[in-house]
């Protein structure tokens, strides 16, 4: 096993499915768990991320209970205008299988598109999206989407035909 990759899966408390992945979670998530320490995010996240700069921030929210061949964490990353919940998962050596982002809020500041997520105990991911113009007030929810995904026992994430 890589040298910190049991330290850093330690910081993302185990939590059982189902799970619901809200907007606000990362609230009371980040009250609640340890600080990602820098190097470990250099690490195990910077690697596999894009657009990241002095500003973008990560936050550990928790680690799937009960799977025994891999792992199975997400975390938050924050950038201006970009906030994304991560699903990654990793060989239990710390090697990256795949990664998702599967719920989040996104504005190129005419658009808002804001998406949550249900983890449930099969290891099915619902994602819920849906999109608000810069000027409107009221939601229309039956301009939402839905994604399914599922979490494979190889750690590998697909989309639902």
């Amino acid at each position: 096993m890589r040298t910190h990759f049991k330290q850093f899966i330690s910081i993302f408390p185990e939590v059982k499915l189902p799970v619901n992945i809200k907007e606000e979670s990362v609230h009371a998530l980040s009250q609640e768990n340890k600080a990602l320490p820098e190097r470990l995010v250099n690490e195990f996240i910077l690697p596999y991320e894009e657009d990241v700069d002095e500003l973008t921030e990560f936050v550990p929210c928790f680690r799937i209970a009960g799977i025994k061949d891999f792992h199975a964490l997400v975390y938050w990353k924050a950038t201006v205008m970009n906030y994304q919940y991560v699903l990654a998962t990793f060989t239990k050596s710390g090697l990256l299988i795949d990664r998702a982002v599967i719920a989040g809020t996104f504005s190129d500041g005419k658009v808002i598109t804001r998406s949550f997520a249900r983890l449930d105990d099969d290891w099915t991911i619902t994602i819920v999206s849906g999109q608000l113009e810069g000027s409107e007030e009221n939601y229309d929810a039956s301009s939402s989407r839905t994604i399914e995904m599922d979490l494979l026992p190889d750690g590998k994430i697909v989309p639902l035909e």
